[in-house]
């Protein structure tokens, strides 16, 4: 059983549906490589107009306040006009993020996309992707790729590189060793992010509708029409980081919306050097920094720039409100008395990330991430981007119904003459 995590010892991040760090725009549907795990399906609409992002940008700017703007897909370095994407976001005043495989990413590509405002990237690397020339290679393998893309990254310069990976359950133990190789280039690796694979299944337990009709879930990327549903957690993921180092912790969290003690985003913050982490910050340092960020900028702090991250000595002031700050502190000093070189090694603060997707539970009900910062826009709505296929398909949400509480034939005919279920609230 996964280790038990208590909200209490934790910040909960403040964000909300209208007043929230990140939101992701989705400018084109088509990518260039499969993803095992990815809940976007390669749609032949392909990419969008600069018209229709643009009102997509419109649409965030009216309903949600906030700091950066991941734009993702499919893949947004296949739109034609990416260049143009992010100018669009970076001329609005956001840091435009962009989330993608890095297949298609040159150099000069790079450089032209920090030109036109980019603030950073965070590249998905994992094992369940067929990327070219290196399907089938393991976690560490990959870390080839992911040093390539972190030294693009730092050569370009002011750009902050982060790393997603989907942890199925057969690679959950490599999560310990990429966070030991981020750790060895915690001077340009800047955030690690660990999402758990998570997939419904049809196998007997739900039935599944759109409204008050059954609906065929054939064609959903994350349903698996013979298989148990795969069900690793956020915690899961932490135990099996803390296993090989005891000391870790994270200082921040979301919940779910239907469970509030499922942590939904782990955040975790340390400082030290590539060859000694001195230890993770706790709730208050990343109290203090959400607040007096949104005190400064009216809005709550997303990606932050390299030069930040490089430095982690100046963050240790921290150490007066937040006791793990200040045992980073006492560490640090006493390596300094320990052998005084150690005062002229710069100190670093890297972020880990955990998130868990969507669960549903035993009565049907699906647990989201309470404050999605992955909200995203369809039809000039904000919805769920990871589960828009659904709002494509049917047009609504599905819900879900245990198998035992349905009704008899006869009672499903009147329900069928009512009015739809409603569905799901985004928060």
């Amino acid at each position: 059983m996964a280790v038990t995590l208590e909200p209490g010892n934790y910040y909960r991040l403040p964000w909300s549906l209208t007043d929230n760090a990140i939101s992701w725009l989705e400018p084109t549907w088509k990518c260039n490589i499969y993803c095992d795990g990815c809940y976007r399906i390669n749609d032949p609409r392909g990419h969008k107009t600069l018209e229709a992002i643009s009102a997509e940008l419109d649409v965030f700017e009216r309903f949600r306040k906030t700091d950066g703007v991941s734009i993702a897909g499919g893949d947004p370095l296949t739109h034609p006009d990416c260049v143009e994407v992010t100018s669009m976001v970076a001329k609005r005043g956001l840091k435009p993020i962009i989330n993608t495989n890095g297949v298609a990413l040159t150099p000069e590509m790079l450089h032209d996309l920090k030109k036109a405002g980019a603030k950073g990237f965070t590249f998905h690397v994992d094992s369940g992707q067929h990327r070219p020339n290196w399907k089938g290679k393991s976690e560490l393998e990959l870390c080839e790729v992911r040093l390539k893309f972190a030294e693009m990254l730092a050569r370009e310069g002011g750009l902050t590189c982060s790393f997603n990976s989907t942890v199925y359950p057969h690679t959950l133990d490599t999560v310990p060793d990429l966070v030991a190789w981020a750790q060895e280039h915690i001077d340009i690796v800047h955030v690690m992010v660990f999402i758990a694979f998570r997939s419904a299944a049809m196998d007997g337990r739900f039935q599944y509708y759109a409204g008050g009709e059954k609906v065929d879930l054939e064609g959903l990327p994350y349903i698996k029409s013979s298989e148990r549903p795969v069900e690793t957690t956020s915690n899961d993921l932490y135990e099996k980081i803390q296993q090989r180092w005891p000391d870790f912790d994270s200082a921040a969290y979301l919940n779910g919306t239907h469970k509030p003690d499922s942590f939904k985003w782990l955040l975790s913050g340390r400082i030290g050097t590539a060859k000694q982490i001195y230890g993770y910050v706790g709730p208050k340092f990343m109290e203090v920094a959400q607040m007096f960020y949104h005190l400064k900028h009216d809005r709550y702090l997303a990606y932050t720039d390299p030069k930040v991250h490089r430095r982690g000595r100046g963050m240790l002031w921290a150490s007066i409100y937040d006791r793990k700050t200040k045992a980073i502190r006492n560490r640090w000093l006493g390596a300094v008395l320990r052998n005084p070189l150690n005062l002229f090694k710069r100190l670093h603060f890297q972020s880990i990330m955990i998130i868990q997707p969507v669960d549903i539970l035993d009565d049907g009900m699906h647990n989201m991430c309470d404050s999605c910062p992955d909200i995203t826009v369809h039809e000039g709505e904000l919805v769920w981007s990871c589960r828009l296929e659904e709002k494509i398909k049917y047009g609504r949400f599905m819900h879900t119904v245990p198998r035992e509480q349905e009704h008899p034939e006869e009672e499903k005919t009147v329900e069928r003459k009512s009015e739809p279920a409603p569905e799901l609230p985004l928060t």
